[in-house]
Order: C-alpha cells, then structure tokens, then sequence
C-alpha cells in the first residue's frame, strides 16, 4: 500500500519504520519541511514530503501530531483526495500536560471526532493507546500467545477493515471497538490506554471504560497552550 504519515514524532517515526519493514510505500511530512527528515529517510527508505503531498496519491493517510496543532494543518488539505482514501487519527488530548483547553472536546466530542471535523474527513481512530517504543518492539507473528492488540474504531467498514489490516501486519491483533463515537473507550484514561493488554484484554476493557474523562485528563485553568483558559 501506499501510506502517507503526517507527523513525524515518536508514533509517526515509528510507523514509519514498521511501515517500510513490512514493505508498504511510506512518504513522511512534518511541519519543518522535508530537508529535517532526510536522515529518517536514508534510514527506512521512505520518501521525505510536504504536508500536502503525504496527504496525495496514497491509498492511506495517517495524522499523527498534537492535538493543538490539527486546526493548523492546511484548510484544503485533503482537497481532491478521492473519498476512499483511509484518514488515520492517531492522536490523544492532553489539556493539561500539552494541548490546553479544546472546547469542541471539553464539551462532550470524541478526540476523533473532533479531528475528524477539523479536518473535513472521516477518520479511523487506531495507535493511539500504546507507547511508541512498544509499537516498535513488541509486535509478534498473528497466533503468537500473549499478543498485544489495539482497539481501531471508526465508521465505515471498509476503511476500519484497511486499518485492521495494517494493524495485523506490523505484529498486533486488533479489534473492532465500534464507531468513532464509541473512541472515547481509547481515549487517555481509560483501561486500555497504554496497558498492553491482549484481544481479550482489550475487549474487556472496553466493555469496562466509563465516559466520564478523568481528572487527569480535563482542562483546568492553568492548561497550557494556545486553547487554554485565561487565567
């Protein structure tokens, strides 16, 4: 497959990696521009790009960057990209240790359905509840007895599927956890964020998440960041 990777921080590096290993076509973009990634490239292969050219001419595109930072990604990014295009959110708020108060999630949307709407897209909400260094590492062959799955949830089937997939093949099961409004059961927080847990594991805690968010992971007034509440 061809995949482009919006992001090139611990996730993005790392799927980049994971990515070429397994023999995809991997283009890379972050917001400092091609020549900052040219030792990644040498590295895995992949090719070095602009944000507007990792979201063209791929069958997947993968946003992995700050949830801050989405509202400032290109407004007509996606424009012309056919609808059949898979969009990968990988992201997590983080209000008080990195993306201050984001009202449109403070009041009640999923993380991905607020990424979704920023931009103009329907989104895939997968790798996003597990540390990279585990996504680099960890990955065992399909059958492989303690293998760590990851929830993917989405709306569309077919697209859900394609991420399924990928998912498999960079050594992880993973499970359908519903639609992107059914996310927040992945979210920070919640019994399957950064827990490693496996297929079963993972179903079960999903069953057991509580929407309610966290202390933890509220905004508060002294959130940091261009969204946070003025003191």
């Amino acid at each position: 497959m061809k995949i482009g990777i919006i992001g090139a921080g611990n996730i993005g590096e790392t799927l980049t990696r994971r990515f070429r290993a397994v023999g995809h076509d991997v283009s890379v973009a972050n917001s400092r521009g091609p020549q900052t990634l040219s030792e990644l490239a040498r590295e895995t292969g992949a090719r070095a790009v602009s944000v507007q050219d990792a979201a063209r001419n791929n069958d997947v595109v993968i946003v992995t960057i700050p949830e801050k930072n989405v509202p400032d990604l290109p407004r007509d990014l996606f424009a012309g990209v056919p609808a059949n295009v898979v969009v990968v959110d990988t992201g997590n708020y983080y209000p008080q240790q990195r993306d201050g108060r984001i009202e449109g999630i403070e009041s009640g949307a999923t993380e991905s359905r607020w990424v979704a709407q920023q931009l103009g897209r329907p989104v895939v909400k997968a790798f996003n509840n597990i540390y990279a260094q585990h996504l680099f590492e960890l990955g065992k062959p399909a059958g492989s007895p303690g293998r760590i799955a990851l929830p993917v949830a989405g709306d569309d089937a077919n697209a859900k599927a394609t991420v399924i997939r990928l998912v498999d093949q960079v050594g992880f099961d993973a499970v359908d956890a519903g639609s992107i409004d059914d996310s927040w059961r992945q979210q920070p927080g919640t019994p399957v964020y950064t827990k490693d847990r496996d297929a079963e594991g993972v179903r079960r805690g999903l069953a057991e998440a509580r929407q309610e968010r966290t202390p933890a992971w509220r905004a508060t007034a002294k959130s940091p960041g261009d969204f946070a509440v003025p003191a």
